[in-house]
Parts: structure tokens; sequence; C-alpha cells
């Protein structure tokens, strides 16, 4: 039988492991109406204190329409707020609403507890490891075009 290097398993590994952390999320929150997706913009927002919708954009590696809906409908929800960006006028900053950073530590809590299960019986230092591993690699792919 063929043996795969690591390099041939690398990037198709972590691919699964994204799409089974999605699916399981989207499990853990679908009662609450939330998918992945929108917890994760929520993150970034809670974690930068404001962001430009460009920098959300490209913090979290999607297209500029998705992304615009997917805003759209938290603000409608009250969870998140565009506010005047004062560096810069013909830009808003993104902030999450009161009722937003309320629902984030329910939200946070389910994902906590799914991080926990998916990451038991692995070590600090080799999760450390495959970070930096995956800083790298996108790090490398920064520079490459789209064909």
């Amino acid at each position: 039988m063929d043996q795969k290097t690591p390099r041939d398993q690398f990037l198709f590994a972590n691919a699964r492991v994204a799409r089974r952390w999605r699916k399981l999320l989207d499990e853990r929150l679908n009662d609450l109406g939330v998918t992945q997706a929108r917890w994760s913009t929520m993150v970034c927002l809670q974690r930068s204190g404001g962001l430009t919708q460009r920098e959300l954009t490209h913090l979290m590696a999607v297209e500029n329409p998705t992304l615009v809906r997917l805003l759209d409908s938290l603000e409608e929800q009250g969870l998140i707020e565009r506010r005047p960006n004062m560096r810069d006028r013909r830009t808003k900053l993104l902030y999450l609403t009161n009722a937003g950073e309320r629902f984030m530590s329910t939200l946070n809590e389910r994902a906590s507890v799914l991080r926990h299960e998916m990451l038991k019986n692995i070590e600090n230092t080799d999760l450390e490891v495959a970070l930096r591993v995956l800083e790298r690699v996108m790090e490398n792919s920064a520079n490459l075009k789209n064909i």
C-alpha cells in the first residue's frame, strides 16, 4: 500500500478537523439560532474591541458580500452595532452591543466545552508546535496568487 507522507496528509487533515469543528459547533449552537460563522464573527469583534468591515473580512478570510449579509443580520438582532470611525470618516467600526456581549458568554461557554472535548489528551506543547506550523503555512500562502 502506498504510504502518504506528512506533507501529503497535513492540509487535508487540517481541513477535516476544521470541518468537524464547524459541524459540531453548529450542532451545539443550533438551538440558539447561531452558526459557527456567526459565533466566530462575534468572537473577532469581542477580542478586538472594534474593527472596520475590511479588517474583519481580512481576519476571517471571507468574501465581503458574505460578511455583509452576516453583519446585517447580527445588527438586526441587536448583537452588533456600527459606529463612526473618528480616524477615517469613510468607514464605520463594528462592535458588539451589550446584548451581544451577554449572548457571547453563553456561546463561548458552549464553544469552550467543545474545545476541551476535542483537545482532550493533547499536551499544550504539542498544540504550540501545531500553531507554529499553521502560522508558517499561512505566511507561506500569503504571497501565493489565485489561479
